[in-house]
This record gives structure tokens, sequence and C-alpha cells, in this order.
């Protein structure tokens, strides 16, 4: 989501207060926070995080509609301590042409074991594959798949599980009972596979799946103080939601605006979540990669 201009003045305002320096809660374990700099005039707004299995490769989506790929740097205890860009590209239509205006809200992303890139899009809600970055987009639906969900208000969050199948998720457009649709793409289909329970003021921004199967749920809510983060997770039982768990709760201010989630192993085996902040290119907010240990 791109922040309006009232919330936006409003972290402005904000952005000097002292919102305390507790973690939150949550049976996650804070690692570490790296605040990316770069001379660059599109980047920033940074809204989608793959990595590869060692976690050194990124592959980042801006929603301005540009794919970023860097090197990370981490330390002994697996730290981000720097990050070097390799490569950006700006996104295109089937057409070929550069997107521009609502069509090129980007915000969920996910990559295939081909290297095959997919995105979602928030304003003109359509999921597209890419064949290799820079290549002209193949949408992979039509126009009346989601409904017609509110503007600034939908497709957040994609992710791919172990079988290939591509999830998607709205920010704030629940169905008739108040719940999360989560649509699934089998095939050529897109449908409904199953839905979420919403849990207080925070909504969906990013998704994945874990190496066991695993789907979470990266959530965010904006307060007075800044932004608060939550991270939940479901085991997946007959392609069903089960056994919930609040993995991470974050104090208000304590990250900023984190939209994009990657989960993976280390060369340890532990399980960890690399987050990335989108900074909704401004100059009090910053793009942030943040690493979390998870349990299993």
């Amino acid at each position: 989501m791109r922040l309006g201009p009232a919330i936006a003045i409003t972290l402005l305002l904000c952005a000097g207060c002292d919102a305390g320096d507790g973690t939150g809660s949550g049976a996650a374990e804070y690692l570490s926070s790296y605040t990316w700099q770069e001379d660059a005039p599109w980047f920033g707004g940074l809204s989608g995080i793959e990595l590869s299995a060692d976690g050194h490769r990124a592959t980042l989506l801006s929603d301005r509609a540009r794919l970023i790929t860097a090197d990370l740097t981490r330390d002994a205890d697996g730290r981000v301590v720097g990050a070097e860009l390799t490569g950006q590209w700006p996104l295109r239509a089937s057409t070929g042409q550069r997107l521009k205006g609502q069509a090129a809200d980007s915000e969920g992303l996910a990559t295939g074991p081909d290297g095959q890139i997919y995105i979602s899009f928030e304003d003109i809600d359509r999921v597209a594959r890419y064949a290799r970055p820079g290549a002209p987009a193949r949408v992979l639906n039509d126009p009346r798949t989601f409904g017609d969900p509110p503007r600034n208000r939908s497709l957040e969050a994609l992710a791919m599980d172990g079988a290939g199948r591509l999830y998607t998720l709205p920010e704030n457009a629940p169905d008739a009972r108040g719940q999360i649709p989560v649509y699934r793409r089998d095939g050529q289909d897109w449908h409904i596979a199953f839905t979420l329970p919403p849990r207080g003021r925070f909504l969906p921004v990013g998704a994945d799946f874990d190496p066991e199967g695993r789907l979470y749920v990266l959530e965010r809510a904006v307060t007075l103080l800044g932004f608060r983060s939550r991270l939940r997770r479901w085991t997946l039982e007959n392609d069903q939601p089960v056994r919930e768990e609040t993995l991470l709760t974050t104090a208000a201010g304590r990250h900023d605006n984190l939209e994009g989630v990657a989960i993976w192993r280390d060369n340890a085996g532990r399980l960890r979540a690399t987050l990335v902040s989108d900074d909704n290119f401004l100059r009090l907010q910053r793009t942030e990669l943040v690493d979390y240990l998870l349990p299993d």
C-alpha cells in the first residue's frame, strides 16, 4: 500500500517520537537490522523480498514497478552488514512498454524454482509472470477474478508453495464474514482456497512459505508512534490452515514500515525470517533489512 498524504504527514511529525526500546512479543528472536542507503532516485518503496537458499542473494520489488537484485554480506552470526546492488529493471506491461500510473503499483513478489518471477499489483488488481527481469508481463487472471476491492487495499501479498501454486491475499478487502480471503491459483484458475481470521488492527502486507510448507503472513498496523509489525504462521493440513501461531508482534516504532518477508534456513539449519521495509520515498523513513530467528 502506498500511504496517503495524511498518514505520511503524521509519520513525519512523529519521526522523532520516543516509541520505547522494547522489541514486542512472540517466540521470534530478534537478530539484527541493517539500514540500506543508495544514491539513486528510483531506490526505495521496497515491498517484496525473495532470498537464495543461503540468504546471500536477494531479489526485491519496489512499489513503483521496479525489480532489484542485490548481494547481501552477512557476518559469522548471519547478520546483514552490507548490501550491494547487482541489477535493476523497470517492470513492463504485456506490450513491452514500461508500467506507469495506476498500473505500476507493484506490491507482492514470488519466484519460481525455474527462475520465473511473479508479481501482484494492488491498484489494478492482477498477478503477472515475468520469464526474466526486464521481460514483458504475462497477466495470470482476468479483471473479475478478485472482485472489486477498495482502491489501495487489494493484492498486497504473494507467495508460492512447494508445489508451485501461487497464493495472494488483499490488504483490506474482507469477505462477508469479515475474514481475510486467500486466493490460490490451481492450473489456470484462481479461487478462494481458505480464509484467515483478522486479529486487531493489523493488516496483511506480505507472505511466504517455509521449506516445511507452513504459511507465514506479515502484517502491519499504523499508529501515532510509528509502525507495528506482526508475523503469524499456519500449518496447512489437507490444504487448510490449522494451528495459528503468532511468532512476532513488535512495539510501535521498533522497525520501519516492514512489508516484505522471506523465510529460509541458514547454514546451521536455523529457521529465519528476513523482512524489508517500504520507506515510501520519504527522507525520514528508511529502507531496513531485519532478521529474526524463528522457532520450529
